[in-house]
């Protein structure tokens, strides 16, 4: 059976009337669909025989909690959820002091990537997932927070897999989760994380969605990051900088470049004077900002530099020009911080 979340409001809507039901119960069921609802037995402003009607012949959800796991930290969260294959992906909440509720989720299971320092790139890439499926994962925790009167307020596509490798679904995800109908979440909350999939950035620019882009650079160089990075044998740091160029250019929006800070490989203070000059030779250093992010444990046997170090090479990039943030990432102790999301697959 296929999940509602699956369906577009055209699909639903032949659904229902090929079933005698009205076209405006499509937007009821997409409306309950995104808003937390549990179940189609919940739905009470829907006909019982039309709830019976939607149990026998789709699902509610296209993911199954498996397993939840919460930080020691008192807000971070991660879920194991099952997909109607038999395959598992993770996705994770994180609150901040009560002032948003961020969810990171999964677009593939698995990983064909291939990081050095990224553990969901050991599985392999398993198979691509649907919209609903990427949706769901957003459901999952807005069902979870609707009993304390809460809701997904912010949402990041950096959990397993690369968005851009899954294009369709992604684009057709963030139009769900944009829709004031449905989700109706700012897209200027939503942020897209690639590892540099140079042609589908310039495709996502063009798409008419003003979000967030977050660049996985690593390296200011291509000999640095073609040592942790596969996909720099592809498309090299001068062409991803001016992909990102671009896509500023396109949408008028600042681009994140996210710094995995590994001990000894990209941390010394002369490549924060590199990563500076390789920004500023493609566009304006305030269009865009660098995320620093202390290597969390996992494959490679890559280490954190020590705080001082960090600082530094923060500091140079900001003597620079070029507006820096040293992240404190959360939810190590339940392998739910950045690189560390992985399940094992049947």
């Amino acid at each position: 059976m296929r999940p509602i979340s699956d369906l577009t409001e055209a699909e639903l809507i032949a659904w229902l009337v090929a079933r005698g039901e009205p076209r405006y119960r499509a937007a009821q069921l997409r409306r309950h669909m995104a808003r937390g609802a549990s179940s189609f037995e919940s739905l009470t402003d829907i006909p019982q025989e039309l709830r019976r009607t939607l149990a026998a012949e789709l699902r509610w959800s296209s993911v199954e909690p498996v397993a939840e796991a919460a930080s020691a930290d008192g807000e971070t969260r991660k879920v194991l959820l099952r997909l109607a294959d038999g395959k598992s992906i993770e996705s994770v909440l994180m609150p901040h002091h009560g002032e948003r509720n961020a969810v990171c989720i999964s677009t593939q299971a698995g990983c064909a990537m291939g990081c050095a320092f990224c553990a969901t790139g050991e599985m392999g890439l398993q198979r691509n997932l649907t919209a609903g499926e990427i949706v769901d994962q957003v459901r999952h925790w807005q069902a979870a927070l609707s009993a304390s009167g809460e809701r997904v307020s912010h949402v990041v596509y950096m959990g397993m897999g690369e968005p851009l490798h899954n294009y369709e679904p992604t684009v057709a995800s963030l139009r769900m989760l944009a829709d004031r109908t449905l989700f109706g979440i700012s897209p200027r909350r939503i942020t897209v994380s690639t590892c540099g999939v140079v042609n589908r950035m310039d495709a996502l620019a063009a798409e008419g969605l003003p979000i967030n882009l977050a660049v996985s650079l690593h390296g200011p160089s291509d000999g640095v990051r073609g040592e942790i990075m596969p996909i720099n044998r592809k498309w090299g740091v001068e062409e991803l900088l001016a992909a990102c160029a671009r896509y500023v250019a396109r949408t008028k929006r600042r681009i994140t470049l996210e710094y995995v800070l590994l001990a000894g490989v990209n941390d010394a203070e002369p490549q924060a004077t590199e990563l500076a000059a390789l920004v500023a030779r493609h566009g304006r250093l305030a269009d865009f900002h660098v995320n620093l992010i202390p290597v969390n444990a996992g494959p490679g046997g890559f280490r954190r530099p020590k705080a001082e170090r960090m600082e530094r090479f923060a500091a140079a990039l900001e003597e620079a020009g070029l507006a820096a943030t040293l992240r404190i990432s959360k939810g190590q102790d339940i392998l739910a911080g950045c690189g560390q999301l992985k399940v094992e697959q049947r």
